[in-house]
């Protein structure tokens, strides 16, 4: 399914679904202390019925499984959830997992406990979302959300992958991420209180194929870019890790969340 935004990437479609399986195999790479500073807070736990929009291939609540909450999971890609599903079959998780944009979920009022949006907050289009997730929400409920990313002025290996997406993807405005608080848009006002917002640095050790899948599976490479593109640009980032990157490195990352606890 291909979403054109004229907010991201300057309009360019994009197609999740494209990276499916480097998705499956290449994006689960969030380290422990990213879910443990979910934990921390008291959310998605034992007791707790969680949502997770933007789910993917259901990298949160297959890592979060044992903390014992419930999940439900919403991607509005199908193969996505087609990936989600198998992996967690794989390790007998129940998992609920329904293809859905995020403005199109339906759940009876205060239903979850905790909403999660990881890595796809800034996708939604907040005037018809965020009123949904208030009423979805129990009464003192959160939105989590979450972010993660590489930090390309400082990493030498991240800077130069990200160059090269640029090549091949001028509009991609996926590039030169700093620290920063995630944001939130105004009319959150109208339903939320944001409460606690953290940023902190990761380290995430990769190998070159895992980083090459890795940078593939992002939406300026193997979500938009056409055939003859892609090749070309694999051919080119293996060269590239060849001559920078050891068999096996860390890139410095930022990790960031907010939460936002339901107006009464």
């Amino acid at each position: 399914m291909n979403i054109t935004d004229n907010r991201i990437d300057g309009g360019k479609p994009f197609d999740w679904g494209r990276t499916s399986e480097d998705y499956a195999k290449y994006r689960d790479i969030y380290p422990p202390v990213f879910y443990q500073k979910i934990v921390d807070r008291g959310l998605c736990v034992n007791g707790q019925r969680v949502l997770d929009l933007g789910t993917g291939t259901g990298v949160l609540p297959r890592n979060m499984y044992h903390f014992g909450a419930e999940w439900t999971g919403t991607d509005i890609s199908e193969n996505q959830i087609k990936q989600a599903k198998k992996l967690a079959a794989r390790e007998n998780m129940k998992i609920d997992f329904i293809t859905s944009a995020a403005e199109d979920i339906d759940f009876p009022d205060k239903s979850f406990d905790v909403i999660t949006a990881c890595q796809c907050f800034w996708y939604f289009k907040h005037d018809v979302v965020l009123p949904k997730l208030s009423k979805m929400l129990k009464d003192h409920g959160k939105l989590l959300i979450l972010y993660m990313a590489w930090l390309p002025f400082e990493d030498t290996i991240a800077g130069a992958s990200e160059q090269l997406v640029l090549k091949y993807h001028p509009d991609w405005s996926g590039a030169g991420e700093t620290r920063k608080p995630i944001w939130i848009p105004e009319i959150a006002d109208q339903y939320f209180e944001l409460t606690e917002h953290e940023e902190y640095d990761l380290n995430v050790s990769f190998t070159r194929e895992s980083w090459h899948g890795r940078m593939k599976a992002c939406r300026g490479v193997g979500a938009s870019l056409n055939d003859a593109e892609l090749s070309a640009w694999e051919h080119e980032h293996k060269s590239l890790l060849e001559r920078i990157a050891p068999d096996e490195f860390d890139v410095l990352h930022f990790g960031a969340l907010a939460v936002l606890q339901k107006l009464k």
